[in-house]
């Protein structure tokens, strides 16, 4: 698999789109820190580790909804391992004016575009959501 992070992001975006509770993926812990932000942010309710039926480890998602809709409208991979895309701390792109969150992988963590300019931090901003 090239693209981790893009793998899991379609896999919330289809289980969304189906009207899925949970949604699972293999584990890494670049998938763990961006579904940190994720749940800090409220757009999923959480995550737990587990071990599929094969011994891999794998996370389970759970998905969140408000009124039958997902919470989650938009979610887009900004940076790609064909295309990096990296952002000072004061260029960092705010989603639609505010509203929504870019999570980048600063030297200091994995943290939302809020975190990042509070902590005058820049880095790769890996995707978008609202």
């Amino acid at each position: 698999m090239n693209d981790p992070i893009g793998d899991m992001l379609t896999r919330i975006r289809n289980a969304q789109l189906r009207g899925k509770s949970t949604v699972k993926t293999p584990a890494s812990k670049l998938r763990g820190w961006v579904l940190d932000v994720l749940a800090n942010e409220g757009y999923i309710r959480g995550y737990e580790s587990s071990t599929s039926d094969a011994g891999h480890p794998e996370m389970e998602i759970s998905l969140k909804y408000f009124d039958g809709q997902p919470v989650i409208k938009e979610l887009k991979r900004v940076s790609t391992p064909g295309r990096r895309v990296y952002s000072a701390s004061k260029e960092i792109p705010t989603v639609r004016q505010g509203l929504g969150v870019a999570i980048v992988s600063t030297p200091k963590g994995v943290m939302s575009d809020a975190q990042a300019r509070a902590a005058n931090v820049g880095g790769e901003v890996l995707c978008t959501i609202f």
